[in-house]
């Protein structure tokens, strides 16, 4: 068998606001399909949908996406006018920086850079 990524799905309790949201940290344009999935095709990224789900997020993600940005500072502050959340402090080391974030529902994710 060979497979491929084709999206990556995010459960949620709003579709839609989470797809607008991700598309303007990072870029293209949402589709709602119906209330209850919207999806999203980022410039060079792979897709991200959204799908509505009864049960709320409890507990820390097993899974979040790490997002490449030149100046980690800069696309935090971004990413809270937007609705997001800082998760403690930026951390900074040999490799580089990264800061932990929260989208509108909680969902981790960070932005690095080298």
């Amino acid at each position: 068998m060979t497979a491929h990524q084709s999206q990556l799905v995010l459960d949620c309790a709003s579709p839609e606001t989470l797809a607008v949201f991700w598309s303007r940290l990072l870029g293209g344009v949402p589709v709602h399909r119906d209330p209850g999935w919207s999806r999203l095709d980022p410039p060079g990224g792979l897709r991200m949908a959204f799908q509505r789900v009864p049960e709320a997020k409890t507990g820390k993600n097993r899974l979040h996406l790490d997002i490449a940005v030149e100046d980690v500072t800069v696309a935090a502050e971004e990413a809270l006018s937007l609705g997001a959340r800082r998760v403690g402090e930026q951390v900074r080391d040999a490799a580089g920086a990264f800061q932990v974030m929260r989208d509108p529902e909680g969902n981790e994710f960070c932005f690095v850079s080298p």
